[in-house]
């Protein structure tokens, strides 16, 4: 399991575990496969941002494959 904090991890189409923003209280991950990265910058202390192929944008906290 990979670091979600550094974008070299994450690629389009790796399955990982995502936060979204409205479960930022709870942590509660939710899973998918990335369509697109959208941070710009190497490294984001809470997470990579993320667009999965359903359409859900969150933090990357776990890159599973």
């Amino acid at each position: 399991m990979r670091d979600g904090t550094k974008r070299a991890n994450i690629k389009s189409g790796k399955e990982v575990n995502i936060v979204l923003k409205e479960d930022q209280g709870t942590g509660r991950l939710t899973w998918g496969i990335v369509r697109d990265i959208l941070t710009k910058s190497a490294t984001h202390p809470h997470g990579i941002k993320v667009r999965l192929m359903s359409r859900e944008v969150g933090r990357v906290k776990e890159v599973l494959n």
